[in-house]
């Protein structure tokens, strides 16, 4: 009977044990937060909080935060980044350990974020008995002293704070860290802290897991990334999609004064009232002088840029997300990170050096269904950039018909624009004419009547200057391409606007302007009847000429024959199009051409996508480790927009390999060190010790201890250790001092083993290295023996 009794128990639970792991498989395949097999009191404080479904940035990088791999994240502001981070590092850490000193390590840029952190880290750590200690400006140090006294497990800190506590407590160490994470590295980077974040890096472990989250990626922090962090997975939710087939491209020429006109216009006659336009400027100042013009001019924006106050900004932000504002000017700094839903216009009024940062732009339209149009003014200067970005996206590009072209043949010329077009071709064009003239006229006198826009206007130039100093140049192949470029004709987005005589007076105004004299100024003075009266000096000009052409005969006659037979051949070969080959080589196509392929174009299936160029670029799976070049396919630098932030743009930091540590260039040339840590704040403060922290020692009879020594016990009303953690955690059962906590364990863990193997193949790499460069000599001969 009993061995009835016990068979059925064990079948009963076996029952019950098949039935919890059928829960278990059910749960992880859920999607939600059950199927990270979070602990209890994890798992119990994200229900409480009230998160249910895991946000894409958490779905995708908390299963491998979990897994122990390094991490570069990439997603815009308000993703739901924090608790991507927090979540494993409390699943990591699960309790206090009294001896073990910092364990975790959590690096933000300012001090608003670092409080917003802590708030966050103690919601989710409400049910564990881990400790916390914020490190930032603004607070005593003698009340951060007493926090690290207390050996918390978690430290969030600024770089500026962290420092000067590493410099000036000598019993402070970081080599216990196991999970460091970079917050906002791009705005870490952009502030300054790119030297301290390198010091800070050479005081932790090896072992240790290191987590990068960032909005946008430049190409300073890519380099840290790759020094910092040990074949870390590039998880990317910074670029949602490509450029939308629901979003129109339209794309203007014209000169550089002539864009005021051509926003008023666009805004005014164009675009309707109703919708909303995000217009992108290359410079702050540039954000305050079309605010003021457009005011003037009867209409209500509003403008975001990087020097402006972060609450301003927020506001200025959920006033145009609310539909208050139907106009937003702003710059790409300032647009960083930043989501705006159900947006219908976006304008370029700079035209964007890097073809990421014009899909960064425009991927903020056609969303979710709807249909949207992007509008972009091109100067002369910025046609090298048009070309890169077709490169880029794989399209090809063609300039507008001449006025001439259209007279001949209208009815062809504008089916075949069409065709074009329907074909993903897109077509770039001039401005009317007479619309600007009249539209710039007024614009122009409205600037002229009012001072404030004067000066604002200076201050755009002058700020222009300098952005066109510190933008990144075009390839050369596009420069190149641009000068074989013809002349654009009007673009067909006005063709409907103009009459017969009207397109015949811009194409009179068009020959007009390439209109090129056969003679020079001197001889056509020679056959001017006054000049033979006056038999001058001007007559010995005249001669001169006459022989100089004489001799260059020769070269005048060939060069006036090749251009004869290139226009021949530009009558038989259709408006080119510039495109991009299957193998990523550029190329110019003619539509039709009388030389004959090689192969059938009908029959021939390649090897490589078409769309391969930018499916590699844009792509948003998470590819592992760098063998793909997806950390470099993200890489975006971003232009200040005010004049400071482009002066610190030219010091830049570069890391060098042989020093092991980055190098703040000036101009080409290296500085040295100040000896001065940088704050939160911006201020610049001495990073030697001042002797707080002694003075600190010697009232208190504390001291912080390192992560190897047993808790540090104190009495006294000035610390913590029986104030504020002591009523904490009272009632609770609080952990003793574990003996031989000081002895470091003999065991290590999986991570430990693998660099120590990797450590090991290096050197025989390098041993056989030196051993082959012994047995042969320089010029590669063996050496012959003694």
């Amino acid at each position: 009977m009993a061995k009835e009794r016990s068979n059925a128990g064990l079948l009963v639970s076996s029952q019950a044990e098949l039935k919890r792991k059928e829960q278990q498989k059910k749960k992880s395949k859920s999607g939600g937060f059950e199927s990270l097999n979070l602990s209890y009191n994890v798992f119990r404080a994200i229900k409480r909080r009230g998160y249910i479904v895991p946000t894409p940035i958490q779905r995708k990088a908390m299963p491998v935060i979990l897994a122990g791999s390094d991490v570069v994240a990439m997603a815009r502001t308000g993703s739901g980044k924090t608790a991507a981070f927090l979540i494993p590092m409390l699943e990591k850490l699960q309790q206090h350990v009294p001896q073990g000193g910092i364990r975790a390590l959590i690096l933000s840029p300012t001090r608003d974020l670092a409080l917003q952190t802590l708030k966050f880290t103690k919601e989710l750590g409400r049910y564990t008995d881990l400790r916390t200690s914020l490190l930032v400006g603004g607070d005593s140090m003698e009340s951060q002293f007493e926090e690290l006294a207390q050996n918390p497990d978690i430290v969030i800190a600024t770089p500026g704070r962290l420092m000067h506590h590493l410099s000036e407590v000598d019993d402070m160490t970081l080599r216990t860290v196991e999970y460091v994470v970079f917050d906002e590295a791009d705005s870490l980077f952009g502030m300054g802290f790119a030297d301290q974040l390198h010091k800070i890096l050479n005081q932790l472990s090896e072992n240790r897991q290191t987590l990068l989250f960032s909005a946008t990626l430049p190409s300073a922090l890519a380099e840290f990334a790759k020094a910092g962090l040990h074949d870390p997975q590039t998880i990317r939710l910074d670029v949602e999609k490509k450029i939308s087939a629901d979003c129109e491209l339209t794309f203007f020429t014209m000169r550089p004064e002539e864009k005021n006109a051509a926003l008023v216009y666009l805004v005014r006659e164009v675009i309707n009232t109703n919708q909303q336009m995000l217009i992108f400027v290359s410079t702050r100042y540039h954000t305050e002088f079309l605010k003021s013009l457009l005011a003037l001019e009867g209409i209500d924006s509003d403008t975001c840029n990087g020097s402006m106050d972060p609450e301003a900004r927020k506001i200025n932000v959920s006033k145009f997300r609310s539909g208050k504002i139907k106009l937003l000017i702003v710059t790409d700094v300032a647009c960083r990170g930043m989501d705006i839903p159900l947006l219908d216009y976006v304008i370029n009024w700079d035209f964007p050096t890097n073809p990421k940062l014009f899909v960064h732009r425009v991927g903020r339209v056609a969303r979710a269904g709807r249909t949207g149009t992007a509008y972009s003014f091109v100067t002369p200067d910025d046609l090298p950039y048009l070309l890169d970005l077709h490169l880029f996206l794989s399209k090809g590009v063609r300039p507008a018909p001449t006025e001439d072209e259209v007279l001949k043949n209208m009815t062809g010329v504008m089916a075949k624009i069409d065709q074009d077009m329907a074909n993903g071709v897109t077509v770039f064009g001039r401005f009317p004419q007479t619309v600007l003239d009249l539209v710039q006229d007024k614009v122009r006198d409205v600037i002229d009547s009012s001072a404030d826009l004067i000066a604002l206007q200076r201050s755009c130039v002058n700020a222009y200057r300098e952005y066109s100093k510190s933008k990144p140049s075009p390839s050369k192949e596009s420069i190149r391409r641009v000068k074989d470029l013809p002349r654009e004709g009007l673009h067909p987005m006005f063709k409907g606007m103009l009459e017969g005589n009207e397109l015949t007076a811009l194409a009179f105004a068009e020959r007009l302007k390439s209109f090129r004299p056969k003679q020079t100024i001197l001889e056509a003075e020679g056959h001017n009847a006054l000049s033979k009266r006056l038999q001058g000096s001007s007559s010995q000009w005249v001669d001169v000429m006459k022989k100089k052409r004489a001799i260059h005969e020769e070269i005048i006659n060939q060069v006036l024959h090749q251009k004869c037979s290139s226009d021949r051949a530009a009558k038989e070969i259709e408006p080119e199009v510039i495109s991009v080959k299957e193998y990523g080589e550029k190329e110019t196509v003619g539509a039709k051409r009388k030389a004959s392929r090689f192969r059938n174009e009908d029959y021939f299936i390649s090897s490589v996508p078409t769309n391969q160029h930018s499916e590699a670029g844009l792509s948003v799976r998470a590819e592992q480790g760098f063998g793909s070049n997806r950390l470099d396919s993200a890489v975006l630098d971003l232009v200040a927009d005010d004049k400071e932030g482009m002066q610190k743009q030219k010091s830049v930091y570069h890391w060098d390999k042989k020093s092991k540590k980055y190098i703040k260039l000036n101009n080409g040339e290296r500085v040295t060190a100040t000896g001065k840590v940088k704050t939160e704040g911006g201020q610049k403060v001495n990073a030697q010790k001042t002797g707080i922290y002694k003075k600190w020692k010697a009232n208190t009879h504390n001291r912080i201890a390192k992560g190897t020594d047993s808790e540090c016990h104190v009495g006294g009303t000035g610390s913590l250790a029986g104030g504020r953690f002591d009523r904490r955690f009272k009632g609770r059962n609080q952990q003793r001092p574990i003996p031989n906590a000081n002895v470091p364990s003999e065991i290590k863990n999986l991570e430990q083993v693998r660099k120590e193997r990797q450590k090991k193949s290096q050197q025989l790499a390098i041993k056989k290295n030196s051993k082959k460069g012994k047995k042969f000599g320089k010029s590669g001969k063996k050496r012959k023996g003694k």
